[in-house]
């Protein structure tokens, strides 16, 4: 997942995937694609390391090439699943950060109001906010 997101999506490669034609193509498209990209990550990764999740009965090559099927199958299937979660805490972050710039800018208007209304009152109506009472 990492690796595909960070193909796909991160500035470093922008040039690679303009280079492949962005999502016009179809190589770039594969570079621009984090879900088609992580296929293919784990396609050359579950071999090179070893990690086959899934064993099958039937033997000989057939086997070989089922067993390595799946298993990358299976691994970009639970890729996919930590992006959706990923993308749903970033996504609650950028809400949150959102809503304190709204309210920090808020809070600059309010007092840029307040400064406008002091300088057109003449200096003998200035008076200061009223505190708490008790």
């Amino acid at each position: 997942m990492g690796m595909a997101q960070t193909l796909t999506r991160e500035r470093i490669f922008a040039g690679l995937r303009e280079r492949l034609g962005g999502k016009d193509t179809w190589l770039g498209y594969l570079a621009s694609c984090p879900y088609c990209a992580s296929h293919y990550f784990a396609f050359v990764l579950v071999p090179l390391t070893g990690t086959y999740a899934i064993d099958v009965t039937v033997g000989g090559w057939v086997g070989g090439v089922l067993r390595w099927f799946l298993s990358s199958l299976l691994i970009t299937v639970i890729a996919a699943f930590f992006r959706v979660v990923f993308w749903f805490v970033d996504e609650t972050q950028g809400l949150a950060r959102r809503r304190q710039r709204t309210e920090e800018e808020e809070t600059a208007t309010r007092r840029l109001m307040r400064k406008k209304v002091e300088q057109t009152l003449p200096p003998s109506q200035h008076t200061d906010p009223p505190g708490p009472s008790h």
